[in-house]
């Protein structure tokens, strides 16, 4: 049997990391003893998670400010993280926002960039800025939603931007196999997070996986033997589809 990794001392950067399923993964890996460097686009909330953060874990936890549809953010953000640390060991990809519903013929283009640029492009960028300093048994986990293999009406958007997502996970995948770097494609389904409050603010929460749930079952994947990958992880309520 293989002896799982172990994140004691090692190093993640986390998107999103301030709330919601980045904040629950921080959460699990800080009581690791792993570092973090945790991004978002609000100075206020990424303060409240990092002060939480520090009580519950041994890690070192650095909060840096970053929105990730601004390429320049990422060019800084990852010269910081190069100035602190040598080698980063499991990226999460999980900043990613949504938009109102309506049909195509009332979405405007600004929206539909703004989704695309975070939700696709970001999560391009971010990686490809990243790699220079992954090394073999490094992960990389891409948060994409069941929005990427299960279509919505009223969010062409927001499906297209994880559908693409989904497909650039699959390419990077084969890129990096023979690197040693592992890639996972996270796809929950309905998880009690704020997002529900760009397009559907009276959804039943009672019925959604807690962010908890769904940030064990990414420490299981992570910490998994370096001879073994989980490629995808599809995770959703017991009460099913909403």
């Amino acid at each position: 049997m293989g002896v799982r990794l172990s994140l004691h001392g090692k190093l993640a950067v986390i998107t999103g990391g301030g709330r919601g399923i980045g904040l629950a993964v921080a959460r699990v890996f800080v009581r690791e003893g792993c570092n973090l460097i945790i991004t978002g686009r609000h100075g206020q909330t990424l303060q409240i998670a990092l002060a939480e953060l520090n009580k519950t874990g041994s890690g070192e936890v650095t909060a840096l400010g970053c929105d990730i549809a601004k390429p320049a953010d990422i060019e800084t953000l990852f010269a910081a993280v190069a100035k602190k640390y040598h080698t980063i060991d499991v990226l999460v990809n999980n900043a990613g926002i949504a938009h109102g519903l309506g049909p195509v013929d009332q979405l405007e283009l600004e929206t539909w960039q703004r989704v695309i640029n975070t939700n696709l492009t970001g999560m391009f960028l971010t990686t490809r800025a990243a790699l220079p300093m992954m090394k073999i048994a490094g992960t990389i986990v891409n948060n994409l939603s069941m929005a990427a293999v299960q279509p919505f009406a009223g969010m062409a958007a927001y499906c297209a931007s994880k559908y693409g997502a989904l497909g650039f996970t699959n390419a990077l995948r084969m890129d990096l196999r023979q690197r040693g770097i592992r890639v996972l494609a996270l796809i929950p389904g309905a998880t009690d997070t704020a997002i529900w409050n760009e397009f559907w603010p009276q959804a039943p929460r009672e019925k959604m996986m807690s962010s908890d749930t769904v940030a064990e079952a990414v420490l299981h994947a992570v910490t998994l033997p370096p001879e073994a990958t989980m490629e995808e992880i599809r995770i959703g309520p017991a009460a099913g589809a909403l």
